[in-house]
């Protein structure tokens, strides 16, 4: 098989698992104005991460492909996972009525809010960050391999550090798949080329930005010490980031239950104002570039400029999005949103911005 149909096998082989593949049935967040009941979500998610994994390690191991093939074609998968990307969030925008009289805004944030398969069994945007996921997971896999077999004799630790902890990052977002139910993802957006050609190719391919440039460089040579340095920088940024979120979560399914043992306390019951949402408005963004930033450092290269592309997106992305999300609340909360802006005064970094 072409390289450059790849992608398009990995995409249609995570599909045909989502759907086989038990998992849990649980209610999110978001109301179906048409029913007037929570959307229903089939969650399989980590469980299909590790099926994908283990076929990937089988097909390497009988010797059908290369443990570095991923990263010795990965110039063809991505050329084909653009084009199967675009046709796909073509389909998936068209295919709808439109939203707005622009349909370069309809193709960019798409139409449909929360298209979903079978009653739920496949929903669109859970199935979105599920393949990013698995993909991004074989790519890191891949590369490393790449890495091990050029620099047998001096591999990079660093090299070590980074897959370990991308993988933490891609488990634990899958082991929390129910929480993501609630955040702005799922909640405020729309199915379009953002989210689709984003999932499809963005996120598995240029999140690993730090090994694509990196994978081939040698060992920097730095010492021991500084590795659990950068471990700790990525930690604090998940603590950030999964607090906040865990937070939030229990809040809205249960306002009375405590948080890390605090209680919670919030305007009319509504808008948090205690805990980590008492530290900024946006905490969890946060701890998103906490984690990107100790990402970039675990490689050791600290002067090369491929890994610091990645937090510096994250950047790009949420400083914009906070706006939005202010603006949505502002809209949803009106004066109670007021007050907590004067209880709360920073925006995403505490005592900074």
């Amino acid at each position: 098989m072409p390289a450059y149909l790849w992608p398009l096998f990995m995409y249609l082989a995570v599909f045909a698992l989502n759907v086989i593949v038990p998992g849990r049935w649980v209610d999110g967040y978001v109301v179906n104005a048409e029913t007037g009941k929570k959307y229903r979500y089939h969650l399989n998610g980590l469980i299909v991460l590790f099926l994908s994994v283990g076929l990937w390690g089988l097909v390497c191991s009988q010797g059908l492909l290369p443990w570095n093939a991923l990263f010795v074609h990965r110039w063809e998968l991505v050329i084909g996972a653009c084009v199967t990307g675009l046709i796909a969030s073509a389909v998936i925008v068209f295919m709808a009525k439109p939203v707005t009289t622009n349909p370069l805004k309809d193709f960019f944030l798409g139409r449909i809010e929360q298209p979903q398969l079978w009653g739920g069994r496949v929903d669109a945007k859970m199935y979105l960050y599920l393949v990013g996921a698995v993909i991004l997971e074989l790519n890191l896999l891949s590369f490393a391999a790449h890495h091990v077999q050029m620099h047998a004799a001096d591999p990079n630790p660093g090299v070590y550090l980074y897959v370990a902890l991308f993988s933490f990052f891609l488990c634990e977002y899958l082991f929390f798949e129910e929480v993501h139910l609630y955040t702005y993802d799922f909640v405020a957006e729309r199915v379009g080329f953002k989210l689709t050609w984003g999932c499809l190719v963005f996120y598995p391919y240029f999140y690993c930005v730090g090994l694509w440039g990196l994978a081939e460089a040698p060992n920097p040579h730095l010492p021991f010490w500084v590795m659990p340095i950068f471990a700790t920088v990525f930690f604090t940024g998940w603590m950030f980031a999964r607090g906040a979120n865990m937070q939030k979560y229990w809040f809205k399914r249960d306002p009375t239950k405590k948080a890390f043992g605090i209680v919670p306390e919030a305007l009319e019951g509504r808008v948090l104002v205690n805990g980590f949402w008492g530290l900024s408005r946006h905490v969890n963004y946060l701890g998103e570039l906490l984690m990107a930033s100790g990402l970039a450092l675990s490689l050791g290269h600290l002067n090369a400029w491929q890994p610091w592309l990645y937090p510096l997106y994250y950047v790009a992305l949420l400083f914009p999005r906070q706006f939005d999300d202010d603006r949505r609340c502002a809209r949803k909360y009106g004066p109670l949103w007021e007050t907590y802006v004067k209880r709360v005064r920073w925006r995403i970094i505490p005592f900074l911005y």
